[in-house]
């Protein structure tokens, strides 16, 4: 009976850590580098493990493109007191990331704020949408003065 017990306890350790193990890294961003950008959110995913936010971005032209940003699932956004009501499609936001390595329209999301003009959603309030002190580095901060794009 106790080998038994034993096996059991050993099965249920692994399966709790093998999710730790499966999760990715952060190696496809740049994380030394941080990009600040303004537009309008076309669309809010909260999900598990990651949430996803698309804004679109205008360029120096003025020529409209849709960025994907990716954060932390719903449970950590939570935590850090981000609600589902704080950005809805349409809401112009400003954001802190890191942009993907290969150049591509994405980013990993550092810092979020709304600047919607609606205090109740939290206009003007900064979180961070990674969940770790920004883009899953406990104990980074960003730099005083963000790169722009």
């Amino acid at each position: 009976m106790l080998v038994k017990t034993l096996k059991l306890a050993a099965i249920c350790t692994l399966f709790s850590v093998v999710p730790l193990l499966a999760h990715h890294s952060h190696g496809n961003y740049d994380t030394t580098k941080w990009t600040t950008m303004e537009g309008t959110v076309t669309e809010v995913h909260y999900l598990v493990p990651h949430s996803w936010l698309y804004v679109e971005v205008k360029d120096q032209k003025g020529e409209a493109t849709v960025w994907a940003m990716e954060a932390t699932g719903y449970g950590g956004l939570f935590r850090v007191g981000v609600k589902r009501e704080d950005l809805k499609a349409g809401d112009p936001v400003k954001v802190r990331c890191h942009l993907l390595k290969d150049g591509s329209n994405g980013c990993l999301l550092g810092y979020v704020t709304p600047i919607h003009g609606d205090q109740a959603r939290g206009h003007g309030v900064e979180r961070d949408w990674d969940g770790g002190g920004g883009a899953g580095f406990p104990d980074a901060q960003p730099a005083a003065a963000p790169g722009n794009r």
